[in-house]
This record gives structure tokens, sequence and C-alpha cells, in this order.
């Protein structure tokens, strides 16, 4: 890692020692920043130009308001301070900052240096985060010599352009490892895997088609297995309306919602409380096994309650679901994680304006029911083959986040002068 000879301080903490042949100044004396205009109508993105709003596109327009090479800053909401270049001719929106130089400027390295930043730090705090013009012209930047800008951006865009190929490789082989975990576990619940599957296993088909136009149902299943409607399964029950107020003798417990399901696990980081009586208390908790599915959001996200506390209810976003002694819980959870993949759920919903997967559409839905005993080998099976599948995704997850962070770390060092790149 070479550096340079002499070095001063910045008298910014976050910034500490730059080159001492570098300055530091206040963004507006080389910039000045406004907002974007008021959308207009979104067309048909083959005849129209791109809208920026926040970092990205939010339509098309057939009308343009500026052409060339800008650096764009999302103002508000969840692109708060995020920052992109654009180039050729677009519209920017109300929901974005126009960055324009006013003096000779590398809009490539001030690109990064706005990333060290970290502008949604000083957004204003209302009910969506917000960012004016002032907040980034009243921040300190570092300017080394134009020339030195056009190197420092050259070099990043190389390097960043290698870490962010890397990453979209990592990326794809999740994508590809959640591909052959739902392929798994296709194969297992319908009989397909070596476990279950033998040269003498007779087929038939499984009638299961509750699946969207074009997709195909679970096909074909062994003759021996039964179908059978969920409400012959176990039993299901939909959680309670939000009761914040004790209306006597009620008792305040812990209860999981919609937003606490994810795919096969319950996340219980984020739990609330609220007043249940004493009939609600008896029908409503979670017993183990219990199988829990989103009745809106994204409707059918199913997981399984392994006891991750002691007492615990349920809200009304959120279906329960005992299955009787005859099945294997986490059997029908697979299935219910299948049939999510191949989005089954969103065609059997009621649609109003929010869709809402009722008690009465879900007891209908149909699911394969092999004996018990082939059920528990399944279970077995799938489990041994998605954790081998879960532990590589894992390694990625966290193979990326480190490519993430050596990525942020090296703009860092490289802008503010602790890296010398020519």
């Amino acid at each position: 890692m070479i550096k340079y000879l002499k070095y001063k301080p910045s008298g910014i903490e976050w910034i500490g020692e730059i080159p001492e042949h570098w300055r530091i100044t206040k963004l507006k004396n080389y910039f000045s920043v406004s907002s974007g205009d008021f959308s207009p109508m979104v067309e048909n993105k083959d005849s129209g130009f791109p809208i920026y709003g926040g970092n990205g596109f939010r339509g098309f327009s057939e009308n343009f308001n500026t052409e060339g090479r800008m650096i764009l800053i999302g103002r508000v909401g969840a692109q708060c301070g995020n920052v992109r270049i654009a180039d050729g001719r677009f519209w920017v929106s109300e929901h974005a900052l126009k960055v324009q130089p006013k003096k000779e400027f590398s809009l490539d390295f001030f690109f990064y240096l706005l990333q060290i930043i970290d502008l949604n730090q000083f957004a204003i705090k209302t009910a969506q985060p917000l960012i004016n013009s002032t907040i980034v012209t009243d921040r300190y930047g570092i300017i080394p010599p134009l020339y030195e800008q056009t190197a420092i951006a050259e070099y990043l865009d190389n390097k960043t352009a290698q870490i962010d190929e890397l990453i979209a490789k990592k990326e794809r082989l999740i994508e590809l490892l959640e591909e052959e975990k739902t392929a798994v576990i296709n194969e297992a619940v319908t009989g397909k895997a070596p476990i279950t599957k033998n040269q003498t296993t007779k087929y038939k088909d499984s009638g299961i088609e509750c699946l969207p136009a074009g997709e195909v149902g679970l096909g074909e299943i062994p003759e021996h297995w039964e179908v059978k409607k969920l409400k012959y399964v176990g039993n299901i029950v939909l959680g309670k309306m939000l009761t914040n107020n004790n209306k006597g003798n009620y008792k305040k417990r812990k209860y999981i919602r919609a937003a606490n399901l994810e795919w096969l696990n319950v996340n219980v980081e984020d739990v609330k409380e609220m007043w249940f009586s004493d009939d609600e208390l008896q029908k409503l908790r979670l017993k183990e096994n219990d199988l829990l599915v989103s009745e809106g959001g994204e409707v059918g996200r199913t997981c399984i309650w392994k006891n991750e506390i002691e007492e615990c209810y349920i809200q009304n976003s959120v279906h329960k679901i005992t299955v009787n002694c005859q099945n294997n819980s986490y059997f029908f959870l697979y299935q219910f994680f299948l049939y999510g993949k191949k989005g089954a759920f969103d065609s059997i919903v009621n649609r109003i304006s929010i869709a809402h997967l009722t008690g009465e559409k879900l007891k209908e839905i149909e699911f394969v029911s092999p004996p018990l005993k082939e059920q528990t080998q399944i279970v077995n099976y799938i489990e041994k083959e998605t954790t081998r599948i879960d532990k590589t995704i894992e390694r990625t997850k966290k193979l990326i986040k480190l490519l993430k962070e050596y990525r942020t770390a090296l703009i860092s060092e490289v802008v503010t002068g602790k890296i010398k790149v020519i």
C-alpha cells in the first residue's frame, strides 16, 4: 500500500489526516444543489426518457428536463441520501436533488466522495427522512488537484467494478442454491426423492392444479398416497384483532403478527404485546409444531413454531394450523413452501385492495398426504439436504457482506488519501 509523503490534519474527525497538498472546503464552494421537478405522467418506456427519483428510475416520460451528465441524490424516504450518476436525457423528479459543479471538478470523484460522507445521517427526521440542498452544500469535502481526482475516480471505477462483478456472481450462486433447495423439496414431497422412489413405485396424477395459469401443478405422486384438503389435516384458527386496552380481567401477553413470519422460520426479534381474554388465551396459544400462515401481505408465507417464546399467541394477520396426530407438521410446512414458490397462494386469495388468504380459502387447499411413516422419512431427507444447501448460502452471504465492507473501506481510504493511487 503506497502512501503520500506528507500529511496534515484535516480538522474533520471522520476524515483524519489528508495529503499535505489537498484542501478541505464546504461543498457549496464547488457545487450548486437544487431539487428536481414534479414528475410528468409516466409513459411507455420504449418512447420515453427515464425519470430519476431517489437514486433510481421511477418510470418514463416523453418529455425531459435535463440532458448531459449529473449527480443525483435521493431526497426523501427510503432512498434518502443515495447517490447516482445519470447520463443522457432524463427527468429529475421532486424526489431527487440535482448536483451541478460551479468549478472544474471530476463528477466521478465527487460521486465516491458523497458515498463516504453518508448524507443519510444528516437527514431531517420527520414522517420520512428528508435531505435538502443546504444539508448537502454545508458538508465539508476533500479537494485534491483535478488530475488526482480523475486518477482516483478511474482507479475506483476499476476496483469497484471487479468487486461488484464478484458480488454479482455470489448473489447468482445464492439464487441457484435457492432453486436447488426448491427442487429438493419439490422432488421429495411428490415422492420422487431417492428416499421413497424405487423401480416398482407406481404413480398417479395428483390432480392438484391450484396454481396460476401457465404453472404446472404438483404432477404425479405415488399411487398409494392420498390428496386431502387442509381442513382434514389439522385445525385452523385465525388470530384476534389488535386490542390495546384491558376490557376487564384481560391479560397482557406476547403475540405473533405477519411481520414475524419468514419462510420456514419465525422471527421473534420484535414481538409485541396486547390484551387477551381467558377464552382467547385458551384458543390462540401457540403450541410446538403449529404452522403459522400469513393471512395478508405476502399471503401464504409459512413457518413453524418451535417454542421460541414460552407463552405466545397470534394476531388476526396470522392463521394457526395444529396438524393432527396422523400427520407430520414439517411435511406440510415444506408443501406450503413449495406452493409459495410456485405462486399458488396469489392465485386463490381474495383481492380488493389488499390480498387476504381467508380461513375459508385456506381450509379448501389440497395437499398430498402419504402415510405418516413416509412423511417422517421425507422430512428427514429434506432437512439433511437443505441443511447442506443453507450452510453454503450462509457462507456465501457472509462473503458478500465482507466484499461490500471491503468496497466501502477501499473507497474511504482512497478518497481521503490514505492510499496513493497515482
